[in-house]
């Protein structure tokens, strides 16, 4: 059977999550990227196409030229639609691409979510510096569109702020589009789920903890094996109003007085190394799980999923701009119960700016065990002893 996956950058989901998976399936599988040398160094034993991925007639054309598929895939957050818009073009299972454009596209999300009456949030969109938007209900959130991992996602407190900020922002992307919109209060969470069209699954989810405003970097994430039943049965309904349902999803909401509100929904598998992780710590495979659903398996009534885990990942940032000059190597341990796994992010040598987002990374702690207190002081030990050092 022959899997077509799409893909941008080498990513560690790809290269230690569903490549392997794809293997212990038995498939073969062809990589359709843009970007094929980076792809060709990382994985030399799986086949490797040109493509224009972002494009979903040029990925058409280039599986109808090759092998006939058997599922169409793509882990990357810009890809969905593509992949959801071949995969129907040749009458295989996959996402919606209607959901997928929702939820890669914010305003068309606060839109859908509002027209189901689920959830209104005020919202709108900006294709040029702002000159004033009086009637904004500051302090207000500031982001791309269409991005990913908190790149320019800033919080703005009046109206001159968004201007300096919305023209920041154009000027590094020019020809984008902006979305400003209220700032909700609460503590942030994610819910992952997994889902074949029929049946859905839900796996639990991540408290997380952000860097200090303005900025939304993601700091520190805590497995919660489950959110309370009312907090997941509102999160559930606003993915029935947006039509997801199908594969993996990494949704993420804030909890306020008891309400769940969406910030936004990722329609793949969670990334940053929290599907490895949990992938671990549920005693799952995951990966086949996920691929099984492409190929139109449907998932059992009962994954089978670890209840008693406990887990924490850590992302140590820069704090400065600079060349890295020195930085732990990667490694793999247990401590008291706890298997923690390190993996640098960003190569000694290599000089990088200040960002305010999660290209800040210098690295990621994975820890899991049975009791969160412990991890928790297990993985504060260990990052104690890290160093990295960054020279101006």
């Amino acid at each position: 059977m022959r899997l077509y996956l799409l893909a941008l950058n080498p990513t560690d989901s790809v290269t230690e999550g569903f490549l392997p998976a794809a293997a212990r399936l038995g498939l073969d599988v062809t990589v359709l990227t843009d970007q094929p040398e980076a792809h060709r160094a990382a994985y030399p034993d799986i086949e490797i196409l040109q493509c224009d991925v972002r494009d979903f007639r040029a990925v058409v054309t280039r599986i109808s030229t090759h092998h006939r598929p058997d599922a169409v895939f793509t882990n990357s957050d810009h890809l969905q639609t593509q992949a959801a818009l071949a995969a129907a073009y040749f009458g295989l299972p996959g996402k919606d691409w209607r959901a997928t454009l929702r939820c890669k596209d914010k305003a068309e999300m606060r839109r859908r979510l509002a027209d189901a009456g689920v959830d209104t949030v005020w919202s709108t969109e900006l294709t040029e510096p702002a000159a004033a938007l009086p009637d904004a209900p500051y302090p207000c959130v500031v982001k791309p569109r269409e991005g990913v991992a908190s790149e320019d996602v800033v919080l703005v407190d009046n109206a001159e702020d968004l201007v300096t900020r919305s023209k920041e922002i154009f000027e590094r992307r020019p020809g984008t589009v902006l979305v400003v919109e209220e700032y909700l209060p609460g503590e942030l969470y994610t819910l992952e789920t997994l889902g074949d069209g029929r049946t859905r699954h839900v796996l639990g989810g991540f408290h997380t903890e952000l860097s200090p405003p303005p900025f939304f970097i993601e700091e520190r994430l805590t497995f919660v094996p489950a959110h309370p039943e009312p907090v997941v049965a509102q999160v559930l309904a606003q993915l029935d109003a947006l039509g997801v349902g199908f594969g993996a999803c990494h949704t993420e909401f804030v909890v306020h007085e008891g309400r769940a509100r969406i910030i936004e929904v990722n329609y793949r598998a969670i990334g940053d190394q929290c599907d490895l992780l949990l992938a671990r710590l549920l005693e799952i495979p995951l990966f086949e799980h996920i691929l099984r659903a492409h190929l139109g398996e449907p998932l059992p009534s009962d994954l089978g999923a670890r209840r008693d885990g406990a887990a924490r990942l850590e992302y140590p940032c820069a704090e400065r701009p600079g060349t890295l000059t020195g930085a732990p190597a990667a490694v793999e341990l247990d401590v008291e119960g706890v298997h923690l796994t390190y993996r640098p992010l960003r190569p000694v040598g290599e000089r990088h700016e200040l960002y305010g987002t999660n290209r800040d990374y210098l690295g990621v702690l994975r820890a899991t065990g049975t009791d969160q207190p412990t991890v928790d002081r297990v993985t504060a030990d260990f990052l104690a002893g890290l160093r990295w050092e960054i020279q101006p």
